[in-house]
């Protein structure tokens, strides 16, 4: 079974390409996704890498967790399943009227 890993403090313009030849000397790599700014197309600094096993994937945050890369120290995990953002609301927790305050408004 695959195992993903979080790669993150990435220097920002690290491609897919570098780190599939940086962990692929850990074994073979299912993918690599650098995550990018969607306008500017760049990276926000941190990736994931799935492994084919368990086995590579420890080998490889035992190998990589606190290497240099370009200048920045990366850092190496195991990645966490993505949490449920919710429903999609307003994103406005604060509460308050549509106006953007929370004192009643007086007319």
């Amino acid at each position: 079974m695959a195992k993903r890993l979080f790669i993150g403090s990435l220097p920002y313009d690290v491609t897919s390409a570098q780190l599939e030849e940086l962990f692929s000397q850990s074994g073979k790599i299912e993918s690599v996704n650098v995550i990018t700014d969607r306008y500017t197309g760049q990276g926000k600094g941190f990736a994931f890498v799935e492994m084919t096993t368990d086995q590579e994937a420890s080998e490889a945050i035992k190998k990589f967790n606190g290497y240099n890369l370009s200048g920045r120290t990366i850092v190496v995990n195991e990645a966490r399943p993505r949490e449920d953002r919710g429903n999609g609301g307003s994103g406005n927790s604060r509460g308050g009227n549509s106006y953007g305050n929370t004192r009643s408004t007086r007319w």
